[in-house]
């Protein structure tokens, strides 16, 4: 195992119930260590923790990943609560926009994934669509959707050409942050992927959900980038 580059993941911290317990627990879905793995990392998961130990976590690690979860609270880009956008996860927004402040800072491969997609725009200073139709199948269930690469980007290298993703989301990147481009498409126009120039590391953003598809590539590239 050595030699395996240790992949940090964020998480949920929310009620739970499994065997007789019904209690409090640090959670995330499977198909992202398994990601992890199947892709040549060590996956190890971050349970929310106050801001000032986010440099201390990220300096243990090779990468991260912050992963999926609820709306972003819009008050973090100086922005209203629309009627359509979810409840606050406050300890998950203080947690993990240090940890995307402090793998930037060490320039530790950083890979977000749909709220930490939006969560990174977020961090540089962007601004989030609090509602878009079309892409999820309802309630709980994945849709899938065309992504198109933007030829000479950092994730267009990883996937060259276009494909379908597993996609569940409402919210989308709106006002880039500073320094981002968008490195992929929806057919709709939404942007689906972003990135910082190659000379800042590795960072990326995909809106989509690669731990419920079987394309590795993506993950396979942020393995490398921390090895």
């Amino acid at each position: 195992m050595a030699g395996q580059p240790l992949i940090g993941m964020s998480t949920y911290l929310a009620g739970a119930q499994w065997s007789v317990w019904d209690m409090e627990a640090v959670l995330l879905p499977a198909g992202y260590p398994r990601l992890v793995q199947r892709a040549g990392g060590l996956a190890v998961m971050l349970p929310p923790d106050t801001p000032e130990r986010a440099a201390a976590a990220v300096a243990r690690i090779d990468g991260l990943v912050v992963a999926g979860g609820p709306d972003v609270d819009p008050s973090r880009y100086g922005a209203e609560r629309s009627p359509l956008t979810g409840p606050p996860a406050p300890e998950r927004d203080t947690w993990e926009l240090a940890l995307i402040e402090a793998a930037l800072a060490a320039r530790v491969p950083l890979l977000g994934v749909c709220r930490g997609m939006q969560l990174l725009n977020v961090a540089l200073g962007g601004t989030l669509v609090q509602h878009i139709d079309g892409h999820a199948d309802g309630v709980g269930i994945f849709g899938r959707h065309s992504v198109k690469p933007v030829p000479g980007t950092l994730y267009a290298a990883a996937v060259p050409e276009e494909t379908s993703v597993p996609t569940y989301h409402h919210q989308a990147v709106d006002r880039l942050g500073k320094g981002l481009a968008a490195s992929a498409y929806a057919e709709d126009g939404t942007v689906e992927a972003i990135e910082l120039p190659e000379s800042d590391g590795w960072v990326v953003g995909v809106q989509w959900h690669p731990e419920m598809g079987e394309d590795v590539r993506v993950m396979r590239e942020l393995v490398r980038a921390a090895s």
